[in-house]
């Protein structure tokens, strides 16, 4: 394939890489970087295939100021929530293209270990089938790629798992135990599945790559940035301090927001992320531990 990839971060460099192994790739950002086939925008959105690798707070005023062409075909590589509208990052591409030429991305995929061509398994979802095939085939041999169509599903498993991860670094942080991790992990994979199914995600998804399989990566390593800011907060320190030693953005500070809103607007019992937004507006982690441990459990028989 012919692929042009639009933001030079890590996970764009990365997928960067990855992709070369079987293809003819170019890739742009704002500023310039010393990549194989670095080219202008204006080259990359001459080409049929994009792969978008944005934060997703810039993604739907990019599209604005970027109008796409209706032949273009986009493969979005990024999680999250828009914070301004509350929507999912597929709701807002689809405003801007139709859905049968979208694809979305999603599966445990750290960029440190995509550029050391480590193995892993990736998802690629879609509800136009040949596109997701054709994305599919593209990524090399050291990356599986399996296909979905439950794009719903996939876009809220990679934006929730971020926050999760917050709270996966808050308990190691404060140096709760593995059983504590794994209790935690285990009812954040419930408490993600149940928001999910009220937008008619599948349960299967949250079971595989896109759900269990990101939530397990993310939320237990200190290669992930969501898992580090939870570590920070869990030392007493402010959100922003923790961000700007990070030097990167961390999605899953603006999707606890998002979830949290979202969740009171529908009315859906989503525990742990309510926590994980009040601690990022101050309160003390310890009290949310025992606030966590003394609610009265509503969803039994999903233990």
């Amino acid at each position: 394939m012919k692929i042009g990839i639009i933001g030079a971060g890590k996970w764009g460099t990365a997928l960067h890489f990855a992709l070369l192994q079987k293809n003819e790739v170019y890739i742009t950002s704002r500023h310039k970087h010393n990549l194989t086939n670095f080219v202008s925008l204006e080259e990359i959105l001459t080409l049929e295939y994009l792969i978008l690798v944005l934060p997703a707070q810039v993604i739907r005023e990019w599209l604005q100021a970027h109008p796409l062409s209706p032949h273009h075909k986009v493969m979005l590589a990024s999680k999250g929530i828009d914070i301004k509208t509350k929507k999912f990052l597929n709701q807002i591409l689809e405003e801007y293209l139709p859905l049968n030429h979208l694809a979305f991305l999603s599966g445990p995929s750290f960029a440190a270990e995509v550029s050391k061509g480590l193995p892993t398994a990736v998802v690629v979802n879609s509800t136009n089938e040949n596109l997701a095939k054709k994305y599919a085939a593209a990524f090399p041999d050291f990356m599986k790629a399996y296909i979905s169509d439950d794009i719903v599903g996939a876009e809220i498993a990679g934006a929730y798992k971020n926050v999760i991860a917050i709270a996966g670094g808050i308990c190691d942080g404060l140096q709760l135990g593995n059983n504590a991790r794994a209790a935690l992990l285990a009812r954040g994979l419930v408490e993600m599945d149940r928001f999910a199914e009220r937008f008619g995600a599948k349960k299967e998804t949250f079971l595989g790559l896109s759900g269990a399989g990101d939530l397990f990566l993310t939320a237990s390593s200190k290669l992930s940035r969501n898992y580090r800011v939870g570590l920070g907060l869990a030392q007493g320190k402010k959100v922003e301090e923790i961000l700007k030693e990070l030097g990167e953005v961390a999605e899953g500070v603006y999707t606890a927001r998002a979830i949290y809103e979202i969740a009171k607007e529908y009315a859906i019992y989503t525990p742990i992320a309510n926590e994980v937004y009040r601690i990022l507006q101050g309160k003390d982690p310890k009290q949310s531990i025992i606030d966590l441990l003394e609610r009265n459990e509503n969803d039994s028989s999903n233990c």
